[in-house]
């Protein structure tokens, strides 16, 4: 997709960048319309959160989003500039930043944001799926499940943080992935690990919006 200007002052224009992500009408803010956008440069990558709304109150609710991605997925904010973030990894983790970016849009504004825990409760098993970090990226997953039923979900969901992170499964170690990165990122992990649990559902929905050429917004998702 190609770059995109946006209008700044009397006719100046600045280019933000490719747009990767769509919230077309936000729920929680008059409708309007909020995207993510990926910035390259000679300092990396990093995200821009954006709206062309010019509703008073709109660059406030920008910056709750922008927040809500430092503390859901443990990013930094880009020194110097205005609602643009970035992992310190210097990765891209695209699918993992487009979820991230949705995820936050769904919250509240007046919504107390808290990190996600790694762990979490398994209806369909009834046995909770715990996420350890190792290091260097490196996550081990387990659960206190003694049946079979229990372990085969466990694989599943370990398949859907390799699906939604981009993470790699190591060869040979049941439950073990890592982030190509080679760095932690708990939060993200955390997050991601809620949508684990029924990865299927987001895939099919993220098929069918990009088989109409559009972008997924979180107001055509099942919570």
């Amino acid at each position: 997709m190609g770059g995109c200007r946006s209008k700044i002052g009397m006719g100046a224009t600045t280019e933000i960048g490719s747009r990767i992500e769509l919230v077309s009408m936000d729920p929680h803010f008059h409708d309007i319309s909020i995207a993510l956008y990926r910035q390259e440069g000679g300092n990396g990558w990093s995200l821009l959160v954006h709206t062309y709304s010019p509703i008073d109150g709109a660059q406030q609710r920008i910056e709750t989003v922008t927040d809500g991605m430092l503390t859901l997925g443990g990013m930094e904010k880009v020194e110097g500039a205005s609602h643009q973030v970035r992992f310190a990894c210097n990765a891209p983790h695209h699918l993992a930043s487009k979820r991230l970016f949705l995820e936050v849009c769904k919250l509240r504004p007046e919504e107390q944001v808290q990190p996600r825990p790694l762990s979490i409760f398994d209806k369909k098993s009834r046995a909770n799926v715990t996420v350890s970090s190792l290091g260097d990226g490196v996550y081990d997953l387990s659960t206190d499940g003694a049946s079979e039923a229990a372990s085969k979900r466990c694989s599943a969901i370990t398949g859907g943080l390799v699906k939604l992170g981009e993470m790699l499964p190591i060869e040979g170690v049941e439950g073990r992935i890592a982030f190509p990165c080679g760095h932690a990122h708990d939060r993200l992990v955390g997050l991601l690990l809620v949508r684990a649990l029924n990865v299927r559902s987001i895939q099919r929905e993220q098929e069918m919006a990009a088989s109409r050429g559009q972008l997924l917004a979180p107001s055509a998702q099942k919570q």
